[in-house]
């Protein structure tokens, strides 16, 4: 696969936010944008499964922007709780659209991510212009205040997560009534599991086209 990477600068709600634009081969079908976990525990756009979120939307034609939050890398400010990034990913996805206007967009996230991106929706929802769909890995259900998702969101988790244990997001998406796709001896991080993700995500994606 080839791919374009592009680091930029934005500025944000709190400063200058570090950004980088992976862009597939050909024009772009769609716009995604992907939320690293939690900046406190070492979490940056540079996670592997940040990555292969990103890497995996680029094949499946869409350009894929990963930013880093208040506090990480070469972005300015601190961490707000989940408040101001999702201000900043808001602040992100307005620009692109700037951009490459006139795509679909579609928000993933990790972790703390899935937390941010799922704000993010909620906003989307509440002015009419919902992203297309969600992609939300370790949904972050009993850590933050996670909100409702579509019915169509894609929620990935590990069978053996500590960080965020699967009991928890069952109990998040039962009422919802939304599938949670069990990855089999998968801890958080997804240790040797990326492929299912990538696997997962495109599969389920190309049903919809």
């Amino acid at each position: 696969m080839n791919k374009q990477s592009e680091k930029f600068t934005l500025a944000g709600g709190a400063g200058n936010m570090e950004c980088v634009l992976d862009m597939p081969a050909d024009s772009p079908r769609g716009l995604a944008l992907v939320a690293h976990p939690h900046p406190l525990y070492g979490g940056t756009m540079d996670n592997k499964v940040a990555q292969t979120l990103a890497r995996t939307f680029v094949g499946l034609g869409y350009a894929a922007v990963r930013f880093n939050f208040r506090g990480v890398g070469a972005s300015d400010g601190v961490h707000d709780e989940g408040r101001g990034e999702a201000d900043d990913m808001a602040i992100v996805l307005e620009q692109m659209r700037a951009r490459l206007p006139g795509l679909p967009v579609a928000l993933a996230g990790f972790s703390f991510g899935t937390f941010v991106a799922s704000q993010l929706q909620q906003r989307l929802i509440a002015a009419g212009q919902p992203a297309e769909r969600l992609v939300l890995v370790g949904s972050a259900a009993g850590k933050w205040a996670m909100p409702d998702v579509p019915a169509d969101s894609i929620l990935i988790h590990g069978e053996l997560d500590d960080t965020i244990p699967l009991t928890a997001v069952l109990d998040w998406a039962r009422p919802q009534d939304i599938p949670v796709i069990v990855i089999p001896g998968a801890d958080h991080f997804f240790h040797r599991k990326l492929g299912h993700i990538k696997n997962l995500v495109t599969q389920l994606w190309r049903r919809t086209d």
